[in-house]
């Protein structure tokens, strides 16, 4: 039952997301000299489960809090996955990114945040009146599982759209596990 009730829900949010956000979003990546991913909470969960696909599909990527991060530039990306668009910390790293001129994607429940206005691009994933309360979804879970959706679909757009066999792929994934 609540298997079926989480499906639902997802499917219904991805539904009522933008078509054009694979293609549009696999152009931001390409234009980018480097990306860097980020989060917070279960949101940066999923920002790390993306990073480790766009490693995988050749890109230059880093995750923002990580020891060996470097510092962002202009030129770069910052994908900040925030359902409220109102985190203080990722504001914070927003305002740092914008003042060294990098651009800035927020992937959101919200169209409109702080972050938001800080943003070049905003991908609403799904509209916000399919948000409300959720049994047996609480605190952002309907948010997270149908970004983490959404995102696993942009890296099989960019897989399909540029040929990126498996194979390579797998030479690319962690071998010191």
């Amino acid at each position: 039952m609540h298997q079926q009730l989480i499906l639902e829900k997802i499917s219904g949010i991805l539904e009522a997301t933008d078509d054009a956000y694979d293609v549009k979003l696999t152009k931001l990546i390409d234009g980018a000299k480097r990306i860097f991913v980020s989060g917070a909470g279960r949101s940066k969960l999923v920002g790390n489960f993306f990073a480790m696909r766009l490693v995988h599909g050749g890109y230059d990527v880093s995750v923002v809090g990580e020891i060996v991060t470097p510092s962002i530039k202009q030129g770069d990306l910052l994908v900040i996955i925030s359902g409220s668009g109102e985190t203080e910390q990722l504001i914070a790293f927003a305002k740092s990114a914008k003042k060294v001129g990098a651009s800035i994607l927020l992937i959101s429940a919200k169209s409109d945040s702080t972050i938001g206005d800080l943003a070049d691009a905003v991908f609403q994933i799904g509209r916000s009146e399919l948000y409300g309360k959720v049994v047996g979804m609480p605190m952002g879970t309907v948010f997270e599982l149908s970004t983490l959706v959404f995102l696993e679909a942009v890296i099989s757009h960019i897989i399909h759209d540029k040929g990126i066999a498996e194979e390579v792929m797998r030479s690319r994934h962690a071998n010191l596990e």
